[in-house]
């Protein structure tokens, strides 16, 4: 069976937090809310953008009911999907990176707690999409990061198994996906973790997308022989 390598993608595939942070600030900005610094912003990423909304909103000070919730959520998502490449870049050597798995006989899928629709359209803005099997969403099955389904089905679906799949994230919620799925889990350090992505326990960490396949490919071995 052909191995599988799912990465995350923001802050790990794609550098989205000038355009998160943007549509974020519009969103709160329409509330007559103050915005949020970058830097706090960019912490607030990783559970999606219902999450990062009522994560701004305890920030400000700001009530955050589920109604209240429900139309800001309406709101970002119509103004994320004009503005969701405005900025965002694929972050370097990634091309070459998925090119060299794919050639070196991997399928490549992404597991994301972004929505599926936007996912896709970001990755084809970018002219990334082609090249993975799956791109999986937090409303694509029934569960999403860092219930460990979402990973798992994300492998499934992809022709995949857990045994012979590695993630690749830049935060908690990835590592904590991973570890409960029982796949091993490489860390990007150039992500948007408010904690340096070694203290979190993954079982590699990568400074760039050129050396992501030799981590890869050693987990996979020593998972092989361990």
């Amino acid at each position: 069976m052909r191995p599988t390598l799912v990465l995350d993608l923001d802050g790990t595939l794609v550098d989205t937090a000038s355009d998160l942070v943007a549509t974020l600030n519009a969103v709160l900005a329409g509330e007559s809310v103050p915005p949020i610094a970058y830097d706090e912003a960019v912490a607030m990423v990783g559970h999606g953008a219902r999450s990062m909304l009522a994560a701004a909103l305890k920030s400000a000070g700001e009530p955050a009911d589920e109604a209240r919730l429900d139309r800001l959520f309406a709101a970002y998502l119509a103004h994320y999907a004009d503005h969701l490449a405005d900025t965002s870049r694929a972050f370097p050597g990634v091309a070459e990176a998925l090119d060299r798995f794919t050639a070196e006989g991997w399928t490549l899928a992404v597991c994301t707690n972004k929505l599926e629709g936007l996912s896709k359209s970001l990755l084809s803005a970018l002219g990334l999409a082609d090249r993975f099997a799956v791109i999986a969403g937090q409303d694509t099955f029934a569960a999403r990061k860092p219930d460990p389904l979402h990973l798992l089905e994300t492998v499934r679906a992809a022709g995949g198994s857990r045994e012979r799949a590695v993630m690749v994230g830049d935060s908690i919620v990835d590592i904590e996906t991973a570890r409960a799925a029982g796949i091993p889990v490489v860390g990007v350090d150039f992500g948007y973790s408010a904690i340096p992505v070694r203290e979190l326990g993954p079982d590699a960490v990568v400074s760039g997308y050129d050396a992501l396949f030799d981590a890869a490919t050693a987990l996979l071995a020593a998972r092989r022989t361990g």
